[in-house]
């Protein structure tokens, strides 16, 4: 993670006022990073009740046919973002992995018999 405090070595020499618009560029990717964070721990709140409620009514935990849609859907934001489609995919994926893990778990715990 970058923090503007952060001073590059041999960077003395640095005109003044590059270090500057360097500290606020890297100030706009920390708030970024911070915001990045706080909307993936809403998804995962969102996709945790999701593997509940799959669980409640034994659903699979994975969905392909949604999946493709998403990816779909994601390269075509990441196009008209100008982000590499690619990179976005992967990011999808990875985070789909890691709710159908979730809701695997989810899905163990729900068919588990209750500790006495």
């Amino acid at each position: 993670m970058t923090t503007s405090n952060t001073r590059t070595p041999g960077a003395g020499d640095v005109d003044p006022a590059v270090r500057e618009e360097l500290a606020r560029l890297r100030d706009s990717i920390d708030n970024i990073d911070a915001a990045v964070v706080h909307m993936l721990a809403e998804r995962f709140k969102a996709t945790q009740q999701v593997g509940h409620l799959k669980a409640r009514h034994q659903l699979p935990p994975a969905d392909q046919a949604r999946e493709a849609r998403q990816i779909a859907r994601l390269r075509t934001l990441a196009e008209n973002a100008k982000l590499d489609p690619a990179f976005a995919e992967k990011f999808l994926n990875f985070i789909i992995a890691e709710v159908i893990r979730h809701h695997e778990r989810i899905a163990e715990d729900a068919a588990a018999p209750p500790h006495s």
